[in-house]
This record gives C-alpha cells, sequence and structure tokens, in this order.
C-alpha cells in the first residue's frame, strides 16, 4: 500500500489509471474536471514531457484509497476536487514543497475559500474571489408547458459565424473576457460542443444551448443564450429541455448546469424544468505577494 499523500504526474494516463473511479464516481460535483480531462484527452496537452505547457495532474491517496484530485493546465488555475480544511492547508503546503505555484483554484465553495486561505498563510499571496456559480443537478426533466412554437435543431456547419457571434454575446453578457471568432474559437471553452437552436416556425433561430461530451456519466450543458429581443417567451427553458432530452438519450447518468446564484429569473427557470441547486461553486485568483492591489 502507498504512504498516505500527494501523488503529482504530468502523464495523463498514468493518471487516469489511478484516478478515473474516484472522478466517475461522483460524476456531477465532478463536471469541471471531467470535462476539462476529456479535452485533454481528445485533443492532446496531457502528455509528460512537453515542457513548460504541460498540465500537471494529483491526487491524494488516504487508506489506500483516492480521496482527491486536481489539474493544474498550463494556465496556471488549479481545479480541485473537494478537500477539508485540514486537507487543503496541507495540500497548500505540499505544493510549496514541490514548488508548485497555481495562479488560482476553482472548487466547491467551502474548498476554495479553504485552499485561498491556506495558500495566503503559506505564500503571502491574496486571494481575489473572480467567478461564482452554483451547480444545478436534473432532477425529474418537466418540459414547461405551453412550449413555444417553433422547433429545437442541430447547429448546421454554414451557421458557424452565427454561433460565434451569439457566443461572443454571451460572454459580454455573463462579464467573460474572451475573444470569440474564426482564428480563436479552437482555444475557447466554446470550441467541442454540440449546439442546438431553438428556431421559430419561420425557421429564424432565438435560442441557443450547448452541451459539452458524455464523460464520467454526465454531460454539462452550457452555454444556454437567448438574445435580448427574443427574451420572455419560453425559448430558453425549451432549448434546455431540448439538449437535456439529447444528453439523457447519449447515456448521461447526470446532467448538470451551472447558473449566476444571483439571476433569479434563470434559477427559477431552470427549477421549473426539473433541475435541482446541488453546491455553490467559485474561483480565486491569487495575487503574488508583495503584488497586493
Amino acid at each position: 500500500m502507498r504512504p498516505d499523500g500527494w501523488y503529482l504526474t504530468e502523464d495523463l494516463d498514468d493518471f487516469l489509471a489511478r484516478a478515473w473511479d474516484f472522478l466517475c464516481s461522483r460524476p456531477a460535483p465532478h463536471t469541471t474536471p471531467l470535462t476539462a480531462i476529456e479535452k485533454l484527452r481528445t485533443h492532446g496537452g496531457g502528455a509528460a514531457g512537453s515542457g513548460a505547457g504541460t498540465t500537471v495532474f494529483g491526487r491524494l491517496e488516504e487508506g489506500g484509497e483516492v480521496r482527491a484530485a486536481f489539474l493544474r493546465p498550463p494556465t496556471g488555475r488549479l481545479t480541485l476536487t473537494a478537500l477539508s480544511p485540514g486537507q487543503a492547508d496541507r495540500f497548500a503546503t505540499h505544493l510549496v514543497s514541490v514548488d508548485l505555484r497555481p495562479s488560482g483554484v476553482l472548487s466547491d465553495d467551502e474548498t476554495a475559500t479553504a485552499f485561498a486561505g491556506a495558500w495566503r498563510r503559506h505564500t503571502g499571496a491574496a486571494p481575489v474571489r473572480t467567478w461564482g456559480a452554483r451547480l444545478h443537478r436534473l432532477g425529474t426533466l418537466t418540459p414547461p408547458r405551453p412550449v413555444p412554437a417553433g422547433r429545437g435543431r442541430p447547429v448546421g456547419e454554414r451557421e458557424h459565424g452565427h454561433l460565434m457571434r451569439w457566443c461572443r454575446e454571451f460572454a459580454a453578457d455573463v462579464g467573460e473576457a474572451v475573444t470569440v471568432d474564426a482564428a480563436s474559437w479552437a482555444g475557447t471553452r466554446f470550441a467541442e460542443k454540440r449546439y442546438t437552436f431553438w428556431e421559430t416556425p419561420d425557421g429564424t433561430p432565438v435560442a441557443m444551448a450547448g452541451a459539452n461530451p458524455l464523460v464520467g456519466g454526465q454531460v454539462r450543458i452550457d452555454p444556454v443564450y437567448t438574445p435580448a429581443r427574443h427574451r420572455g417567451r419560453g425559448y430558453a427553458g425549451a432549448v434546455t429541455v431540448e439538449v437535456t432530452r439529447a444528453a439523457l438519450a447519449a447515456g448521461a447518468k447526470e446532467v448538470v448546469l451551472f447558473t449566476d446564484p444571483a439571476n433569479r429569473t434563470c434559477n427559477a427557470l431552470y427549477r421549473r424544468i426539473g433541475y435541482v441547486p446541488l453546491a455553490d461553486f467559485c474561483a480565486y485568483d491569487f495575487t503574488p505577494a508583495g503584488r497586493h492591489p
């Protein structure tokens, strides 16, 4: 049996051989690392020995079992599964000891806040909260009534420009500083998803929803967007139901999505169609010691 503690690697295959079952044991709360790892697995970036551009993976073993895991991509921000405050402090100590310096952390609220505090104690780096969202998990899908006129349909290749424009508008609406165009598309979080338009009977697209690939038994819906001029007519609910049904038909055991906790309209909508709040998540960026604002 291996000693208790953290084990780090740049070898994605080695990490998955040891941590995959743990990640799949809680597919809904582990949606972010599962989706990120699937992107690395299918598009590269997880190979050992590729220098500064490698992703670092880690797992916590206690009593011969994996209890937690993380990945730190070249961009530097940790994606971390749940830890107790004591585990978060010991994790920060370990990262300092191996000189692995993350630029931030993303996890459930309790874990991210505990780690951010521990990182500040150990390094002097100031944590700045930069993102917060509420994770919802599908309970019983309940289509809205009445269903707005129209239908859902896959987004075609010739509509890619339209899709990118709506992704840009969505990013602006939620405050994301990201460039979405033909040159940058592959590197954005909007790529590698399947998109559905809701269109009116005359064929006019009025809303869209994306879905990440099925991995670990879960599918995360993201983004859902309706242009301002089409809002208030039930299109967002209709297109979300459409992609949810597609995810279930593809074999998803869990279908999840994130919302802004402050957006009462969206939260109420998703509850009406069957999504149940699961946990709040957040992200912190770390300002190096001596550079505090």
